[in-house]
């Protein structure tokens, strides 16, 4: 577990460096946008910018600001955003709330929609409703997930008029959200998932469980599926990742209030504090979600303790 601690430290630091340093060789700089007001960068006032240069440090050496901005970061402070004065933590914290939301309630959708699919596509005896149900993951991890939105827009909103096409307030303002970002995660999880489920159900183990009487159900449940789950449970710190990503996408088309939003924004204005703040918080999502698969693991498969128990001896 302390091998894990420190890769998980490592993980933070690599996040910010890179992030640091990508932002770094973007054309143009915080001072020239806040010199500009929104306004055309090429009719600012030079001795402006200079000034503006001077007062967030830009002026200095690279590797001077990378460590004076990770030291202050270590304390906890990421620096303000230069457009509106106020902490980065501070604006990342007052829409993350809504972010969390929608990722949470897109991940229970994807999970459960992902299970049903990956199972539905290994139970039935018809080797053609098999094809059909397994040619759906495939489908929905390939389509854009702009255009789902877009299309969940036009019929359920414009044309049916069930659900709001803006904002997040309210249930009803959520669910073509979070279904536009389920839909990709949904279809991973059903790829993973009915993958390992036909792997398993083809093992020796399995034959005798059948042999024994068992009827299907009890073999796809109490058996197959414990065993099938591993490798999909492996992978969920990327699913997160892929969901805090797809956020940028979802709440642009949806207009909502969002982390993703905010960086959007960020990038744009060269905003460097609050753009290392949201990665650094996605790295430190990721990074606790696999701390917990590995505490998780043991108690769905009690081969690893074993196997950690023989090791040891």
């Amino acid at each position: 577990m302390a091998r894990r601690l420190l890769q998980g430290v490592f993980v933070l630091w690599a996040a910010y460096t890179l992030s640091f340093l990508i932002l770094f060789t973007l054309p143009g700089d915080a001072a020239t946008v806040a010199a500009a007001g929104g306004g055309d960068a090429s009719t600012v006032d030079p001795k402006l910018v200079e000034q503006l240069r001077h007062e967030y440090g830009l002026d200095q050496p690279l590797w001077l600001q990378y460590l004076h901005a990770l030291g202050k970061a270590l304390r906890g402070d990421f620096g303000s955003n230069p457009q509106t004065g106020q902490p980065a933590l501070h604006e990342v914290t007052q829409v993350l709330p809504n972010t969390l939301g929608l990722a949470a309630a897109a991940l229970v959708l994807a999970v459960v929609v992902g299970f049903l699919l990956a199972v539905a596509s290994t139970f039935p005896r018809a080797a053609w409703l098999r094809q059909a149900l397994g040619a759906l993951p495939p489908l929905g991890a390939a389509v854009p997930v702009f255009w789902i939105g877009l299309l969940l827009l036009q019929w359920f909103s414009f044309h049916l008029r069930w659900f709001p096409s803006l904002g997040d307030e309210g249930f009803r303002s959520l669910v073509l959200p979070a279904v536009t970002l389920a839909v990709p995660t949904g279809a991973y999880i059903a790829q993973l998932l009915s993958r390992s489920l036909r792997l398993t159900l083809g093992r020796p183990y399995i034959e005798q469980v059948r042999a024994k009487g068992a009827g299907e159900a009890r073999v796809h449940f109490a058996h197959a599926l414990r065993n099938a789950v591993l490798p999909t449970l492996t992978m969920v710190g990327v699913l997160i990742g892929n969901l805090l990503a797809g956020t940028v996408v979802t709440e642009t088309v949806f207009s909502r209030t969002g982390v993703g939003r905010l960086v959007v924004q960020a990038v744009g204005d060269r905003d460097l504090p609050v753009v290392q703040v949201v990665v650094v918080f996605a790295a430190l999502v990721f990074v606790v979600s696999s701390l917990a698969v590995d505490l998780v693991y043991p108690l769905i498969d009690r081969r690893i303790v074993l196997g950690r128990a023989a090791a040891t001896a």
